[in-house]
């Protein structure tokens, strides 16, 4: 599986999932691969996805990675960098993963363009945040600028038709909320088999900040039984 983290394009590193990440590779007897992937605003778009595009062909062309059950996860900013990742593979007509995993994905720039969402306020990740990051990883576009292109941000996309099947789940109380749960509705509307989870009360990522929180511990859980199936549902389909 690939990991991608977040940071909102700005910031993060594959250090912040390193107990998450191997946990997961445990429960689900696989291997997990990060991707150390370049930040804007040095590194504008489409820098991080060419990384994590990168990422995923050594992952294809590894002899010791079966090829053939490969799932991609990602949070937050890596949330937006793995939907637009299936994108992008999806168009260039490759090898797709068996399934996506979006945690609170950053996926509209409109978003961060809407000023009556600066008088919000949100733990973790505000909107005037949100417009920093976004600014950063579009320029020379700006948040909201019709030229905005698809992979920047995947909610762009026109047509979700063909991808993977995917989970995706966020906080109620998290920026990100209303955006994610717009792109699961296009997801179903497009036929792509999708499972959701929306916790109530909780702020941006939340099952790393209250990791003993009960509802911390489902929101992983349901993640996991949704790639243990879908993964062995590749392992079953390769053996055939």
């Amino acid at each position: 599986m690939l990991w991608i983290h977040g940071g909102g394009f700005i910031a993060g590193t594959t250090e912040q999932v390193n107990t998450v990440a191997p946990r997961f590779a445990r429960w689900l007897r696989v291997p997990i691969v990060t991707v150390e992937y370049r930040w804007a605003s040095e590194n504008p778009y489409p820098a991080a996805l060419d990384d994590a595009r990168a990422a995923w062909q050594w992952m294809l062309d590894a002899d010791d990675i079966d090829s053939t059950r490969l799932a991609i996860l990602g949070q937050s900013g890596g949330g937006g960098l793995a939907a637009a990742l299936v994108n992008r593979i999806h168009n260039e007509g490759g090898q797709q993963p068996v399934a996506q995993v979006l945690h609170y994905p950053m996926l509209d720039d409109r978003v961060a363009a809407d000023r009556s969402l600066g008088k919000e306020t949100f733990e973790i990740w505000n909107n005037r945040c949100n417009k920093i990051a976004w600014n950063a990883y579009l320029q020379p576009a700006k948040t909201g600028d019709a030229a905005v292109w698809e992979y920047a941000a995947p909610a762009r996309r026109a047509d979700l038709s063909g991808l993977p099947p995917t989970w995706i789940g966020v906080g109620i109380y998290d920026l990100f909320s209303e955006e994610t749960r717009k792109y699961a509705d296009r997801l179903i509307d497009a036929g792509v088999p999708c499972e959701t989870m929306y916790v109530d009360g909780a702020p941006h990522v939340f099952e790393i900040v209250a990791p003993e929180w009960k509802v911390s511990g489902l929101f992983l859980e349901r993640t996991r039984a949704f790639l243990k199936k879908h993964l062995a549902a590749g392992e079953t389909a390769n053996a055939t």
